[in-house]
């Protein structure tokens, strides 16, 4: 896994929560067939990889910083220069130099509600900027976990589409026509 820069990041993100996902259960349940709209029938088992490709893009990127930060991040003093509070917090860091950090520490990595303007946290962050920095190091593996929500979106996937496959060839041999 690799950190994504800025905005091949957000594309990338885009692309696991929604492009992905919906084509995964919208390409066999919509594909252009002979078979009528009442007559059309939903695999459930496409529900798995659609998670799982969600899952796999959030962790895949939570993992990408997390290698990065282990290759090359750096411990520094930084000051919360400002705070933006809403659903999720998010730091401005300043390091002692007058340099930002970027992007901004979340609240999940170390910028929480007892945290305010001024004060100083110990920070390891990436001075690429890919990764985000955080406040202590994380050590868990995403490797298995990401492999299991592989392995359970190709075969389910391929279950559901499969069925939806024989659906169609027992519809086409009934000889119906919408």
């Amino acid at each position: 896994m690799v950190p994504l820069p800025k905005p091949v990041g957000g594309v990338a993100l885009l692309l696991a929560w929604i492009v992905l996902p919906l084509a995964t259960a919208l390409a066999p349940a919509l594909w252009l067939r002979r078979v009528p709209r009442k007559r059309r029938k939903v695999a459930w088992q496409l529900i798995v990889p659609v998670a799982a490709g969600v899952a796999v893009g959030v962790l895949g990127q939570q993992a990408g910083d997390q290698a990065a930060l282990a290759d090359r991040g750096r411990w520094t003093e930084a000051v919360v220069v400002h705070k933006e509070e809403g659903k999720t917090d998010q730091c401005t860091m300043r390091m002692s130099g007058g340099h930002e950090i970027s992007p901004s520490l979340s609240e999940g990595d170390g910028c929480g509600a007892w945290v305010s303007k001024g004060d100083t946290l110990r920070v390891r962050y990436d001075p690429e900027g890919a990764a985000r920095p955080v406040e202590d190091v994380d050590t868990t593996s995403y490797g298995a976990l990401l492999a299991s929500l592989v392995v359970a979106a190709v075969a389910m996937g391929t279950w559901g589409g499969v069925r939806q496959s024989r659906w169609d060839r027992e519809y086409d041999a009934t000889g119906e026509r919408g």
